[in-house]
């Protein structure tokens, strides 16, 4: 029985609609079993994660209940955590690409339709060509891209989820700019933003970037040590993670006052932002809603170039993966959007970011991430 201190992210009956769709996609592609190794994926029909310095896997079967295989170290989150009964724990001396194969010969499986992930982060080459001469008998089915399609529309419970990671954004830069002040220290900074993630119920452990000074316009700048002075740009973004699901956002502040020529880049950032938001509809074509952004910026003159994308996937993240790149916005990005995607849009120039977690809707993008929209001093 869970603890009463530690409920399950979502009722059974979200994971059995889950596994019930995965088997739907599994019966197309005539699999038999498959074979889950993507930390997202296992979270997301398991309910669970475990650590990544062992094979793991979840088995899927088109009939009958899942099967964990995990290290016995992880077998007590697994009975915390997971929705699921069936586990396999194995010994450290013991090899998990073995045991993950005997089982799913114990399991009537030998010669069945195994579908792989080929595209998991967790499934190198090595570990794949060791399955397949421990199943030689097994028809290898490529199972790739098909969970990340599926993830991309939300369900009502997930956007709770995603909505209260957003609270936390916004609770987490009001503390980080209350304690950016000159003399102070940016680690102090980037602490009171950590501390009021994490007392608001962030999960996860990596919950913020932080820059300042001349390294502000540097998006993934490691944490520095300086003491803010007046002038400086402070660049935050909060990206906790609640129940598993990561919304985020980017806001700069001023130390001091800011120049017309900051607050002119930053109002016009803004602006661009908010008309792409708006065409953030069911349907729209991805490279549609990214040109209002890349060409906006370079025709305002703020940027001379523009290589990055202007957003990405977000939802079930799990560690040690910081984001989700199933669907990013670029120039060439020929994908429709779909009503409940949620994604992080973000722009950056003259040292500073503004970005927003923004969920699809047949009214436009909205935004989850509430906090205002403007240069902060």
């Amino acid at each position: 029985m869970q603890p009463l201190d530690f409920p399950p992210p979502f009722p059974i009956e979200e994971y059995r609609s889950r596994l019930k769709a995965l088997r739907r996609m599994m019966a197309e592609r005539r699999v038999d079993l498959l074979i889950v190794n993507q930390f997202e994926h296992i979270t997301y029909f398991g309910g669970y994660s475990s650590t990544g310095s062992r094979y793991h896997a979840l088995l899927i079967p088109l009939d009958g209940e899942p099967v964990a295989i995990l290290r016995a170290l992880d077998a007590e989150v697994f009975s915390e955590m997971s929705w699921l009964s069936n586990c396999v724990a194995f010994r450290d001396n013991e090899d998990p690409i073995k045991v993950v194969a005997d089982t799913i010969k114990a399991h009537g499986y030998g010669s069945a339709g195994v579908g792989f992930e080929f595209d998991s982060n967790y499934l190198p080459v090595t570990v794949a060509r060791e399955l397949e001469r421990r199943l030689p008998k097994a028809r290898m089915i490529d199972f790739s891209y098909v969970m990340w399609e599926m993830r991309q529309a939300k369900s009502a419970l997930e956007l709770d989820h995603l909505q209260t990671a957003a609270q936390i954004c916004d609770r987490a830069v009001a503390a980080a700019f209350e304690a950016a002040q000159p003399g102070v220290n940016e680690r102090d900074v980037f602490a009171a933003m950590t501390r009021e993630a994490w007392r608001c119920g962030a999960d996860n452990d990596a919950v913020a970037v932080m820059s300042a000074g001349p390294r502000s316009g540097m998006l993934h700048a490691s944490l520095g040590y300086r003491a803010l002075a007046d002038g400086d740009i402070v660049h935050v973004e909060p990206i906790p993670s609640f129940r598993g699901y990561s919304s985020r956002m980017q806001r700069p502040k001023v130390i001091g006052a800011p120049t017309e020529e900051q607050l002119r880049c930053a109002e016009t950032m803004i602006r661009i932002q908010d008309e792409q938001y708006r065409a953030m509809k069911p349907g729209v074509i991805a490279k549609d809603v990214d040109r209002i952004v890349r060409e906006g910026m370079l025709a305002a003159g703020l940027r001379d170039s523009y290589t990055n994308i202007t957003g990405y996937s977000l939802g079930c993240v799990a560690p040690p993966r910081l984001t989700d790149f199933t669907r990013v916005f670029v120039d060439n990005s020929d994908w429709k959007l779909c009503e409940n995607q949620v994604f992080h849009m973000y722009t950056s120039a003259c040292g500073m970011a503004f970005s927003e977690t923004i969920v699809v809707t047949p009214r436009g993008g909205v935004r989850l991430t509430k906090l205002e929209r403007k240069l902060f001093c």
